[in-house]
């Protein structure tokens, strides 16, 4: 008989879960310009006034702890998603109907060639536009440089204003296991939504003092947000982070097989005995739980801030949402080998990958400071060597 889930999910929390993810990645955000997303966890902090602290730092990174002191040692447990997306950002107005945007973030050049964009002014007001030119990054210049031409006259965009590729709203589609989560931006506002809900369930058991979220700005241009929490005294040494991303999906890491431990990026593999921590209890989940998915990658299509927290000499590693259209770019390695022209798209996720996460934070909260003897890595091991060992005399 299946062990009983004491993680199991109500139908009416899903619907809950679901409608924040829908919120909060709808939110036009950039690096240094994540003010609508910063808003929308300000009121979220608001309504758990009663139960929660909070502070952030001087580059606009956000760490949340219970009210409640931990009743024990245990260094903290640190939930962290950053909150920027690839996007552009008004540097200059040239006259009514043309501007000037810096893109921050990594999309391919031909990706930009007369694509549909959207400017949102500080109001909200939406006007459209289509893409030009496009002017490299130089020595005097540390972003590309997109020329926008508008479709009508300017409402009143400023600099500094945000600008995404223009798509329609951000929708729920399909059925069953194959529903996704299709919209603006997944990477990272899916995950700091997992966060968010886990987060709120976590912090109502017993024990869970010492797990707190940490939301990083600047992801996208450097990791600018993550190394300054590390450096100025944000997170504490002694903190275990466990990083989310939404990694890039390849053929042997797919959409709907289940949210990802993922053991390194293109620069590093993350902190080993925290992984491999986080594993076990996956396995040992997993074994007795047979509707839960999970798959352990090592997921080199990108970099993610696990590298920039090990870099600092913290414990770090991180779990990530298996991603469609990674940064909007639609079918890159075809478009790299040639064989279709560059298209802008949605992002997606797998919605139940996206449970499966809030699943994931709540059994690594729950079970990463527990000592129950001999994991099953050690268990598989003891066996190996004990069966060897009869066969060897």
């Amino acid at each position: 008989m299946a062990a009983k889930n004491q993680f199991r999910t109500l139908a009416a929390d899903r619907r809950r879960h679901e409608r924040i993810a829908l919120e909060l990645t709808s939110l036009p955000t950039a690096a240094g310009r994540e003010q609508r997303v910063q808003a929308y966890l300000d009121q979220w902090l608001a309504d758990r006034s009663r139960s929660l602290i909070w502070r952030r730092d001087g580059d606009g990174n956000l760490l949340v702890n219970s009210k409640r002191r931990p009743t024990n040692r245990t260094p903290p447990l640190l939930i962290t998603a950053h909150l920027d997306h690839p996007a552009f950002v008004v540097s200059r107005i040239i006259d009514d109907r043309t501007i000037e945007a810096e893109f921050r973030g990594g999309v391919h050049d031909p990706y930009f060639d007369a694509a549909r964009v959207e400017f949102h002014d500080a109001a909200d007001q939406v006007v459209k536009g289509r893409i030009e030119s496009l002017a490299q990054i130089s020595k005097t210049r540390l972003f590309k440089v997109a020329t926008v031409r508008l479709s009508k006259r300017l409402p009143a965009l400023s600099i500094g204003d945000i600008g995404r590729w223009a798509f329609p709203a951000p929708a729920l589609t399909g059925k069953g296991r194959d529903r996704l989560l299709k919209t603006h931006a997944c990477d990272d506002l899916a995950a700091a939504a997992a966060a968010l809900c886990a987060f709120d369930r976590i912090r109502k058991r017993r024990g869970m003092e010492h797990v707190g979220l940490l939301f990083t700005v600047a992801e996208e241009v450097g990791f600018i947000g993550a190394i300054g929490a590390a450096t100025n005294g944000l997170v504490k040494k002694n903190a275990r982070l466990v990083c989310l991303e939404n990694s890039r999906s390849f053929p042997e890491s797919p959409i709907g097989d289940g949210p990802i431990v993922r053991v390194g990026d293109r620069m590093t593999v993350f902190s080993p005995g925290l992984t491999n921590e986080i594993s076990d209890l996956m396995m040992t989940y997993a074994a007795d739980h047979s509707t839960f998915r999970w798959q352990r990658k090592l997921m080199a299509g990108g970099a993610c801030e696990a590298t920039a927290f090990s870099a600092f000499g913290f414990q770090s590693t991180c779990l990530c949402l298996p991603l469609g259209n990674y940064h909007n770019m639609q079918a890159i390695d075809e478009v790299q080998a040639g064989h279709r022209p560059a298209k802008v798209g949605r992002e997606f996720v797998s919605i139940e990958d996206y449970h499966g996460l809030i699943e994931m934070l709540e059994i690594t909260a729950a079970g990463l400071d527990r000592k129950l003897g001999a994991t099953p890595l050690e268990a598989r091991l003891r066996s190996l060597r004990d069966r060897h060992h009869v066969v060897l005399s």
